[in-house]
């Protein structure tokens, strides 16, 4: 919890400071205003209020951040409250902790009020630095409009988490769910933003921006969203009182009497467990690829008064756009890196929690059943980056009028595939000799974002890249495709896969 509240702190404060670099006049701040006043704008930003009320560096952080920062407040709260609720249900310790002298609602009150307590920190500390900064337009009255939001948007999502927990007795499907709604919450936020601004309404993250901090600093949208929170929070507790510890409102489906033909082997049963996490990552992917695609088209007009987005695209060479989208597609990519760390670290989730021992104590060998939860994060990983292709490709061939940006897009995606794979090596690596230290495996995409994607904008230091198995990927379109370091990286990916089971094939394997 220390580590989301301290990230999400220096996010928010470091992209408000470097603002005044980034943009250091009146001018820069009007171009990007005018650029951002499009549908595709206005949909990955906020609404256009904005952008019509001079956009001094208060509105435009509040612009470009509040909904972001919003889903990160939200993903936090989501996790924490599930993991101390519904995941403790599903491994018997808060049946033992409910056995004592507790009352009924412990439990959940708990993991609500330390939730709760962690977003009034962030929410103090958001206030605090902002109103810190001096910059034009950041206020301490809008500074506490713009932390009242962030708290309002995760208590709402406290409450959402805590009425998922009730419906299913599986934490991923809780999580899920909650996610779900927020997913729906950013789509109508779009939607409103981009038309009809009552879709706005229906969504929190809607009312955080309705606040206009730094700019209106209206109090009562937040208000009215920590009253839906409490309602919300309040229908958890009244929906717990109707199941069994350990049961979910909703059944558990019952199996099958007979197992379909692609369970009985060990890479369709990776590809169940799987499924819901690929699908998620490869639509979210497209949506995320068209967004980038759509904003093509106004390459030259969006960055050609900020400097240092500019001297980033420039310092690659070639045509504009090509050079634009080079460095975008290192986004997707990252993204796509996080559906692989979180697929390859399945395995040592299934050990965990004690469901890897019936499995491999049958006729399922150890090196099999641990490459095909491998092959599943290896394909889908590029799976998803092809999405990303594709939806970045339609849309910019749309945005551009040039029907040759769908595969050269497509190309410039599935280029990052061996990084992505020996990414899912390094986490083979740590699974099969150091299964307790496999979480660093989530170094390599904080660290490549941070060297790929702004380590280009903020001009970091070349080498910086070479540490990174994204650091090694030709650029393309912006620069021709070698193909050299794309094969020894997957002569690299190879040999960690086979390094890690032959690891986890020499130690012991954890039981319950």
């Amino acid at each position: 919890m220390p580590v989301w509240v301290l990230a999400l702190f220096i996010a928010n404060v470091g992209t408000a400071n470097n603002l005044k670099t980034t943009y250091p006049d009146a001018k820069d701040r009007a171009n990007i205003a005018d650029t951002m006043d499009s549908p595709a704008g206005l949909a990955m930003t906020g609404p256009d209020h904005y952008l019509h009320s001079g956009y001094d560096y208060g509105a435009m952080f509040s612009h470009q951040m509040v909904g972001y920062s919003a889903i990160a407040v939200a993903l936090m709260t989501v996790l924490f409250v599930v993991r101390h609720t519904r995941a403790e249900e599903e491994t018997g310790r808060a049946e033992l902790v409910r056995a004592g002298v507790v009352g009924r609602h412990a439990p959940l009150t708990a993991a609500l009020g330390v939730a709760v307590l962690a977003n009034v920190l962030l929410a103090l500390l958001l206030a605090m630095g902002l109103a810190g900064l001096d910059l034009e337009g950041i206020d301490s009255q809008g500074a506490l409009v713009f932390a009242g939001g962030q708290l309002m948007v995760g208590l709402v999502f406290a409450g959402v988490a805590a009425v998922t927990v009730q419906i299913t007795e599986h934490s991923r499907a809780a999580s899920g769910m909650a996610f779900a709604v927020l997913g729906a919450a950013y789509a109508l936020r779009a939607a409103g933003d981009v038309g009809s601004g009552f879709l706005s309404w229906l969504s929190p993250i809607g009312w955080a921006q309705r606040a206009y901090p730094f700019l209106d600093d209206r109090w009562w949208p937040v208000l009215l969203g920590i009253v839906i929170a409490l309602a919300v929070g309040a229908a958890g507790y009244a929906l717990s009182t109707r199941r069994d510890v350990g049961a979910g409102l909703r059944p558990a489906r019952r199996g099958e009497p007979h197992a379909r033909s692609s369970l009985t082997t060990p890479l369709g049963f990776a590809l169940r467990l799987h499924r819901g996490l690929l699908t998620g990552f490869v639509f979210g992917l497209l949506l995320l690829g068209a967004m980038y695609g759509s904003l093509l088209g106004d390459v030259e007009d969006m960055i050609e008064d900020v400097d240092q987005f500019k001297k980033a695209v420039e310092r690659l060479g070639g045509d504009l756009t090509d050079s634009f989208a080079s460095t975008v597609v290192i986004v997707l990519a990252v993204v796509a890196s996080i559906y692989v760390v979180m697929a390859a670290l399945r395995p040592r989730s299934e050990e965990t929690s004690g469901r890897a021992e019936p499995v491999l104590g049958v006729w399922l060998s150890r090196t099999s059943w641990l490459y095909s939860h491998l092959a599943v994060a290896v394909v889908g990983g590029t799976l998803v980056l092809l999405a990303g292709g594709v939806g970045m490709g339609l849309a910019g061939a749309a945005s551009v009028s040039d029907g040759e940006m769908l595969p050269k897009l497509m190309g410039a995606a599935l280029a990052y595939a061996p990084a992505l794979w020996v990414t899912a090596g390094v986490a083979a690596l740590l699974f099969g000799w150091a299964p307790k230290a496999v979480q660093l495996t989530w170094v390599i995409p904080v660290y490549s974002f941070i060297t790929g994607y702004l380590g280009q904008l903020f001009d970091m230091p070349e080498g910086l890249k070479n540490f990174s198995p994204f650091g090694h990927i030709p650029q393309y379109p912006a620069e021709s495709m070698d193909w050299l370091p794309m094969g020894i990286l997957t002569l690299l990916a190879a040999a960690l896969f086979a390094a890690g089971a032959a690891g986890f094939h020499r130690r012991d394997l954890e039981t319950k």
